[in-house]
Order: C-alpha cells, then structure tokens, then sequence
C-alpha cells in the first residue's frame, strides 16, 4: 500500500504539468483579450499595449508559461487582471474556505440522506418505501438548483421567516484555508437553505446507487452464507452487504466533492454567497488567465487527492482489493 501510495503521488506531477499546459493554451486561444475593454468601451490601443507589456502578454506563449511555472514554483499565482488590487491568491485564499465549508456541508448531508434511503430502498424492494425513495430520488434529481433555491427561500425566509435569504454566516475577512466552520446558530441558520440546495441532488443520486448497489450485493453468494450461519439481520446488511456496495458510491465521491468544494456558480449566486463560483465564471468571460490558471489548479490537485483517497478506502471496504 505505502508503495503504491507514492507512486500515485509521484503521478499527480506529470498529471497537473499537463493539466496546467492544456489549460493555459486552451484559455489564451479563446478570441479576444483581458484589456480590449475597460467596462463597455474599448481601451486606446496605446493603453492595452502598456498593459500587455506589463503584465508580459506580448511576450510568445512558452515565454509566457515558462515565467508563469516559476511563480508557481515560489508559490505565486500572479496578479488578477480584471481584479486589479487583488492577487489570484487573494481571491481563492478568502473565498475557498466559503465554498469549501458549502460543499462539505451539502455532501454531508447528501450522504446522511442518500444512503440510508437506498439501503431502506434495496431492502424493501418493489414494496411502497422503495417506490417512495425512488420517486424522490427522481424528484431530486429532476428539480435543478435555479429553480429549488428560490422556491425554499420563497417558503422559509419569506413566506415563515426560519432562515435568512442570503449571505453566509462567517467573517470573510477573517478566513484563511479556514474551512472548519463556526458552530454557533447564526451560522447553520444561513447554511441551512444553501446546503439543502446544493446537497438534494447530490443525495439523489447517492439514493439511486446505493439501491442499485445493493440490490446487486445482496443477492451474492456470501450474503447467502451469512444468513445460513445464522448472523443477525443487521449484521449480514451493514457488516457485509453494505460495505461492498459502497464501493461505486465510493467512487463519484471523489469528483464529487472536487466539484462542490471549489464553488457553485448558481447556488452561490442565487444566496449571495462570495465563493468561488462566481470568480472562476466572470475569469473565463473577463479572459482573467491568472485567476483562471490558479482556479483550475486548485480543483485539479483536490480532484487527484480525493480520487486517491477513494482508492485507498477501497481496501478498507473491500478486503480483497490489493495494491501491491
């Protein structure tokens, strides 16, 4: 195990080196620049050369990557373009922590709800509890974010007034890489309505494979034999049948939480939330290719981890999975 552990991490190198390649020469060969415009005019075109040569930009494209890697090696993402007072690492450093502390929330509570529905789904298969999980997984699945954030805002800030309808309850100013949120009520009173948002589809489709999963798990030939030696009920599902079935649902939560912890464009938008969904959007439509490189670069190296440590726990729920 320690063997193949390392050499998955000697891996993430060439891995992220091609990724930041791709990406970088995907982004520059989009049309147009970051300063052809300043708000809806255009700049003098002595102006945008001024800035071009400031920021390196006439300089060929490996010219520009090679400078752009050596700032990365001494841990500096570059300067926005669009966000002129601001660095690349200041946006991500005060706005991951909210989006992390989003996304953890909502796939916490996907998996407190996704799972246990499935496996009461599998285990009651073709009677009214099945029918019932799978309808709401469907309904969950089926009812996109844009349209589930306003309605429960609509109902439980408006309507009964429970939850606030926007913001996020933590000091933006005061975080760094702090993803470990406050417990206190104000808090989990504006989490409420974004984490339900966000973690309802998730837990859909956590419901759905962890019934398919199952179903398929429980009908094997060791499930058989445990029940023949005369273990409990609960001990033959959750010791040996669900263990096992959790290995496909494992494995989507790698890039699962990748995706959830580096923003939410809508979600976040719809709740006033300053992740960094909204960053990364407006740095594509602004061709910000700093604040475009950085954001990339951030999600590609927690989507390596994750889908390593999603590779690790498939020996713990699988004894018979080995590495070496």
């Amino acid at each position: 195990m320690t063997r193949y552990i390392i050499r998955r991490i000697l891996w993430f190198i060439p891995v992220l080196f091609a990724i930041m390649v791709v990406t970088f020469v995907l982004s520059h060969s989009i049309p147009g620049g970051p300063f052809d415009f300043a708000g809806e005019k255009a700049l003098p075109e002595s102006v945008r050369q001024n800035l071009m040569r400031k920021y390196h930009l006439d300089e060929p494209l490996y010219m520009q990557f090679a400078r752009w890697t050596w700032d990365l090696l001494h841990f500096d993402l570059g300067p926005s373009y669009y966000h002129r007072n601001l660095t690349v690492t200041d946006i991500l450093k005060h706005t991951f922590p909210i989006s992390a502390q989003l996304g953890l929330l909502s796939l916490i509570l996907a998996l407190i709800i996704g799972i246990p529905a499935g496996t009461f789904a599998a285990l009651k298969q073709n009677t009214w509890i099945d029918y019932t999980s799978t309808f709401i997984a469907i309904l969950g699945v089926s009812i996109p974010n844009m349209v589930l954030g306003p309605l429960l805002i609509w109902i439980f800030s408006i309507k009964l007034g429970w939850f606030p309808a926007a913001r996020w309850g933590t000091d933006y100013t005061k975080l760094f890489l702090g993803i470990i949120p406050p417990l206190n009520v104000k808090f989990f009173k504006h989490a409420f309505l974004p984490t339900v948002t966000l973690g309802t589809a998730m837990s859909a489709q956590i419901a759905r494979l962890t019934r398919a999963s199952l179903l398929q798990v429980i009908r094997e030939d060791y499930i058989r034999t445990a029940r023949a030696k005369g273990l409990p009920e609960r001990t033959v599902v959750i010791v040996h049948a669900l263990k096992n079935s959790l290995i496909p649902v494992v494995t989507i939560l790698g890039p699962m939480f990748a995706a959830v912890v580096t923003g939410t464009f809508i979600v976040e938008q719809i709740f006033g939330i300053a992740g960094m969904g909204k960053y990364f959007v407006v740095s594509v439509t602004n061709r910000d290719y700093p604040l475009i490189m950085g954001s990339i670069l951030l999600y590609s190296v927690l989507l390596v981890i994750a889908n390593l440590a999603v590779d690790i726990t498939y020996a713990w729920l699988d004894p018979r999975i080995r590495y070496e």
